[in-house]
């Protein structure tokens, strides 16, 4: 399941490569995709895996960027 979820104060294009390459490595993350200039996260995973992932994916992405959140609705 491909899942898009926006991005808040994500500041540099260099950060979201970084937390893009962080995100791929989460077990059960078939693909990852963090587009700087859409302010977007896109994960493709199975669907009983997700909430687990986004919790590891914010994890990564305040390590690299501490104001950054993924805004899930």
């Amino acid at each position: 399941m491909k899942q898009t979820y926006k991005l808040e104060e994500l500041d540099c294009a260099n950060c979201a490569a970084k937390m893009e390459a962080g995100i791929r490595k989460i077990p059960g993350v078939e693909s990852a995709t963090v587009s700087f200039l859409t302010q977007k996260l896109t994960i493709e995973a199975n669907e009983e895996d997700l909430e687990q992932i986004l919790r590891e994916a914010q994890k990564i992405c305040k390590k690299i960027e501490p104001d950054c959140r993924i805004l899930v609705k």
